[in-house]
C-alpha cells in the first residue's frame, strides 16, 4: 500500500515537532512547571511569557500546534545561543530564572495545554 507523500512529510514534521517538544519538556519542562506551581511568582511570569507566546503565534486566530510551539522554542534558543545564553546542564534555580528560560517553560506549559486541555499551568 502506498502512502500519498503529502501525508508521510506531514506526518514526519508533526513527529519532528513532539520530539522537540519532548526534549525540551525533558531538559526544563517537568521541573520548571513543577517549580511554577509551588512558586506563585514563577507561575505569573510564565503565564505572562505564554500569553506573549501565543500572540506571536497568533494564538488568537487560530489554534497553536506543536510545530509553531516547536519552532518558536527552536528561534528563542538559537537567538539566544547566539548572545551567550547556554541552556542550564543540571538542576536549575527557578527562582532566579533568565529571560530566554522563562521563554522556554512557557512554550512547555502551552505544549502541555495542547494534549491536555485548554488551562496551560495550574491556577494559583
Amino acid at each position: 500500500m502506498r502512502v500519498p507523500s503529502k501525508q508521510v512529510v506531514n506526518r514526519s514534521a508533526a513527529d519532528s515537532a513532539n520530539s522537540v517538544l519532548a526534549r525540551l519538556t525533558v531538559a526544563i519542562g517537568t521541573a520548571g512547571l513543577a517549580a511554577a506551581a509551588a512558586r506563585p511568582g514563577l507561575l505569573a511570569e510564565i503565564d505572562q511569557h505564554a500569553a506573549a507566546v501565543r500572540d506571536s503565534l497568533g494564538g488568537d486566530r487560530r489554534p497553536l500546534s506543536p510545530a509553531a510551539l516547536a519552532g518558536y522554542a527552536e528561534g528563542v534558543r538559537d537567538a539566544a545561543r547566539e548572545h551567550g545564553w547556554q541552556p542550564p546542564t543540571r538542576s536549575t534555580d527557578w527562582s532566579e530564572a533568565d529571560w530566554p528560560l522563562a521563554r522556554l517553560l512557557a512554550v512547555c506549559a502551552l505544549a502541555r495545554a495542547l494534549k491536555t486541555g485548554p488551562a496551560p499551568l495550574p491556577t494559583i
